[in-house]
């Protein structure tokens, strides 16, 4: 075997995507990756044979340099961004790069695009609708015009709610990467939150039970953050949960050295199972109307999944209909590592 042919078979060897080298219409060599998406015994095969795409086969069979990205080689739907390099003499180098992550990634990004102006544009179509009105000066009287004047406040107090959950998440997100550096007590944390949920719609029917260890270990984290994690949760609970007088919503507590384990409870309408993994998705709502009318925003489990995400931490969310909803949270004790 040359010495040309061989360093390039073991070039085609150290790439983790699929990679072969095409002589004329033969596949001469093919690396692992190639063998498993398209079979084993691919090696001395007609390529068009191997990859039945036209588009592609059209640009390998040319022999020129090219890129060319295509759907459907191997799997229905799956993306691929196919490389080739004429190598001379009749031979070419063809690697496959898989862009199933990109893609999905544009449309993730597309589509929070499009929901997050979806969500401030119908409070914005409201204020400008009441604010119309008003600015007519007939045909409106003083309790009417009262109403409106609140409508356009609520409204727009949503949208800044919206805007501010929307720069947190920005914040959050930037510092993935950066280990949390605080020394958190968690009992606190948890007190805080509490006391924080007095002003969200539903609270006033809410008795909020604590139940936490005498010595509750600190975490390393991010005070703030965690504070706004328990934030979320609590106000979910109370915005779901306490929807009667005297409904209650447990917090609980607990450590096995490892990890402190966070528990938050209520006991309301729940949640079908079809639902629960799509709860951390930014927008998402089971019930579209009722969230809005208690003043979520459609983004707080999403915050609280990457706020525990930086954290090195657990999310487990259990809900059943009928019986309410519990979220699980588990922070390790020791200092979190850089990713």
């Amino acid at each position: 075997m040359p010495a040309d042919e061989s360093a390039m078979r073991a070039l085609v060897d150290a790439l983790e995507e699929p990679a072969l080298i095409v002589e004329g219409l033969t596949i001469s060599y093919a690396n692992g990756g190639a063998k498993s998406l398209l079979g084993a015994g691919i090696e001395g095969r007609d390529v068009r044979l191997a990859i039945r795409h036209p588009d592609a086969l059209e640009h390998i069979l040319t022999g020129r340099s090219a890129e060319v990205d295509v759907t459907g080689i191997g799997e229905v739907g799956r993306p691929w961004r196919v490389v080739i390099r004429d190598l001379g003499r009749g031979a070419a180098f063809v690697r496959m790069i898989d862009r199933s992550g990109t893609v999905s990634a544009e449309k993730m990004r597309i589509d929070f695009v499009a929901n997050a102006s979806h969500e401030l544009r119908t409070p914005f179509s409201t204020i400008i609708g009441y604010a119309e009105t008003l600015a007519d000066e007939s045909g409106v009287d003083a309790e009417l015009r009262g109403k409106f004047v609140q409508t356009i406040r609520d409204e727009a107090g949503r949208m800044l709610r919206i805007i501010e959950d929307l720069m947190s998440l920005s914040r959050i997100q930037a510092d993935r990467f950066v280990v949390p550096h605080e020394t958190v007590d968690i009992a606190a944390v948890i007190r805080t939150a509490v006391a924080n949920t007095a002003h969200v719609k539903g609270s006033g029917n809410c008795e909020f039970v604590i139940a936490l260890p005498d010595e509750l270990p600190p975490v390393q984290g991010d005070r703030g953050q965690l504070i706004q994690l328990f934030d979320n949760l609590l106000s979910n609970a109370a915005r779901y949960g306490c929807h009667k007088p005297k409904s209650k919503v447990e917090v609980t507590a607990g450590t096995d050295g490892r990890w402190v384990t966070l528990t938050v409870t209520d006991h309301g309408p729940g949640i079908a199972r079809v639902h629960v993994p799509r709860l951390t998705e930014r927008f998402y709502r089971v019930d579209e109307a009722r969230s809005r009318g208690s003043g979520g925003t459609g983004l707080g489990l999403a915050i609280v999944k990457h706020i525990v995400e930086r954290h090195k931490g657990l999310l487990e969310i259990k809900s059943e209909v009928g019986k309410g909803t519990s979220v699980i949270v588990r922070i390790p004790t020791g200092r979190p590592r850089a990713s």
